[in-house]
């Protein structure tokens, strides 16, 4: 495990998920809400071929955010790109991005075009002019979602007992979900004093991450991108960021696009075996 120190006093936890550190190296880099050990299965299938470290995002798992910090995608695109600086000194990094950890990698290829070799997202979160710009006075659904859920629980069993009943985190293997509540919930008491366990990743936190998504500047940087990329989404959505995936791929100057019609925006999470061949 290393901690990067990062701007605005953040610091990045990252870990070293599968493979020899001798093979080339790979970063995974995780959706909003989520963490670096919800990717284990995909960083175990591709043990043989890539040294596979992946981060936790200020705010998200073992990362740390400053207090009081507004939220700013570019700042998650530094902290992907200072990770990206230590872990690949020499270059040659492939990057492996999930929603949110799609536009970061994206970010730190523009600013950094020689540390990566290619980078494969699934559905990046990048929008065209206003498309996803909210009212400032209205929460989108998604962030009214994320405000509303749950965060503390008596159990990680109990906690994983809820969530795989529920969409749409009962789309995830028994193996993701049961890390997505070991990694990212921190041990507590509740109010009566008795041990429970609580979200990492706060609800207003991951509120605040979907409300400024839209204005993360991605869209822009996309002619500029030079890195090849393999653009990839599951099902396209009127409702799901899948509905820019091709586009994204078009914007970008060496691009290729994969759909999965048979998976969600969570593809990663239900099929991660899917991916890892893909990469």
């Amino acid at each position: 495990m290393l901690r990067i120190d990062s701007v605005d006093g953040a610091s990045i936890v990252v870990y070293e998920l599968a493979g020899e550190a001798s093979l080339p190296p790979l970063l995974i880099s995780h959706a909003t809400g989520f963490h670096a050990h919800c990717y284990r299965p995909v960083a175990r299938a591709l043990g043989e071929r890539f040294h596979v470290w992946a981060l936790d995002h200020r705010g998200h798992g073992a990362s740390t955010v400053p207090a009081e910090w507004s939220v700013d995608w570019k700042r998650f695109g530094v902290d992907t790109r200072l990770v990206a600086e230590r872990i690949a000194p020499d270059g040659g990094l492939v990057g492996v991005g999930h929603s949110m950890g799609g536009a970061t990698l994206l970010m730190a290829a523009h600013a950094d075009p020689d540390r990566f070799d290619h980078l494969v997202l699934f559905e990046p979160i990048s929008f065209p002019g206003n498309d996803y710009d909210p009212d400032p006075e209205e929460e989108l659904p998604i962030a009214q979602g994320a405000r509303r859920r749950r965060r503390r629980f008596p159990t990680r069993a109990a906690a994983i007992e809820n969530y795989a009943s529920k969409p749409p985190l009962a789309l995830m293997t028994p193996e993701v979900l049961t890390d997505y509540v070991e990694y990212g919930f921190a041990d507590t008491v509740d109010e009566h004093g008795d041990p429970a366990i609580e979200l990492r990743c706060t609800p207003e936190f991951e509120a605040a991450v979907f409300m400024t998504g839209g204005a993360n500047g991605v869209w822009e940087l996309l002619p500029e991108i030079d890195t090849p990329c393999t653009i990839v989404s599951g099902v396209v959505s009127d409702t799901e960021p899948s509905r820019v995936s091709e586009a994204i791929a078009h914007e970008l100057p060496d691009a290729r696009y994969v759909r999965f019609d048979d998976q969600t925006h969570f593809g990663p999470f239900s099929h991660p075996n899917e991916l890892a061949a893909l990469v």
